[in-house]
């Protein structure tokens, strides 16, 4: 049997005593807010000594206040990051067989091979879903993963989302991961299929509060769908897997979006500094266009684990070897948007080994 390893950026798949700036991991660039930390200190002695609300009715509430999309409590299942709910979402619907994009995120994979799963991979074209093809191979599968945007190419694809979920058979559910959707910049009206749940109850809407929030250490996901839907996942849940204090994050976070609003103002400013700078300034590189806060780098020459280990020897900075990611080459990176003190950093190290 062949073995299938998933691999992620952050400082941990390195030596973490390397690493100067981390532009390996997509999260908010502005990093957790004052107002959850604080909240967090005030409640820790308390949090800490009780069992957390197994039902997460503070948090599913707000979680339903802040979608603003008419939903019930119902419809809403919590997890320790939305990896939980990838699993938990597999657990429950998949059996014999799945079909993913790729390259994307490794987790709807690795996830579904732990059942025993047949995978059946579609390649992207142009970086963008090709449903045609999504449509014709998708016969025989139970579920299909759809990353959206995606991961790794920072691409917004609704219109080819919406094309395919109302042609492909009701019987196959389609988990549609929306982790970075809140990165994605208001010009581009990014809709949610969150309020297409009731019209289509095979669908499972994935969201994250890990990335847009800055809580990647505390693990805190949510996933939306039709109520009859979001029963069978949560008869599959695991007993007080989202802690106290995770929950109380969440809370704060989703009452204070100034937060996400102010780092989605940074985030398009300094993409399309960055974009311009690499594309214009270096010879070596050429950065790839994206709608949320990461972006991929062609590599014109060497290959994508030697530019990472050469960044992160030579200036401590990590990126993203995108070789690991199925249906990709050697020739990209990723890195997420940072401030602008970390953009130009990374931007004079790129300069300096062109």
């Amino acid at each position: 049997m062949i073995q299938y390893s998933c691999f992620h950026g952050g400082i941990y798949s390195v030596n973490p005593s390397l690493v100067r700036i981390d532009f390996s991991s997509n999260i908010n660039p502005l990093g957790i807010s004052r107002k959850v930390l604080d909240g967090l200190r005030k409640n820790l002695p308390q949090l800490s000594s009780i069992y957390p609300d197994n039902a997460h009715t503070v948090l599913k509430k707000k979680i339903i206040d802040y979608l603003d999309c008419g939903l019930s409590h119902e419809s809403v299942n919590v997890g320790n990051g939305a990896t939980e709910l990838i699993y938990d979402f597999v657990r429950t619907f998949v059996q014999k067989q799945v079909l993913i994009p790729s390259p994307t995120f490794c987790e709807y994979e690795l996830a579904s091979r732990k059942v025993g799963a047949k995978i059946k991979n579609v390649q992207l074209k142009n970086w963008k879903l090709d449903i045609d093809k999504i449509l014709e191979k998708s016969k025989d599968s139970d579920a299909i993963f759809l990353c959206n945007p995606n991961n790794p190419t920072g691409l917004f694809s609704y219109p080819l989302i919406e094309r395919l979920i109302e042609k492909i058979d009701s019987s196959i559910k389609i988990m549609i991961d929306e982790s970075f959707i809140e990165f994605v910049d208001e010009s581009k009206h990014p809709k949610t299929f969150i309020e297409k749940i009731n019209e289509f109850q095979n669908i499972v809407v994935l969201r994250s509060l890990t990335k847009s929030f800055g809580l990647a250490g505390l693990r805190l996901g949510y996933c939306v769908s039709h109520s009859t839907t979001a029963k069978k996942i949560s008869d599959k849940k695991i007993t007080w897997s989202v802690n106290g204090l995770a929950q109380l994050a969440g809370v704060i976070a989703l009452e204070n979006f100034s937060h996400v609003t102010k780092a989605r103002k940074i985030i398009k400013s300094e993409r399309e500094f960055m974009y311009s700078s690499i594309n214009n300034k270096l010879n070596s590189f050429r950065a790839n266009e994206s709608d949320v806060n990461y972006y991929l780098i062609h590599l014109r020459q060497g290959n994508s684990k030697q530019i990472r280990d050469l960044l992160l020897k030579k200036n401590g900075i990590l990126v993203r070897d995108c070789s690991d990611f199925k249906g990709m080459k050697e020739n990209y990176i990723r890195v997420s948007v940072k401030k602008h003190d970390e953009n130009l950093d990374l931007l004079n190290s790129l300069e300096s080994i062109d």
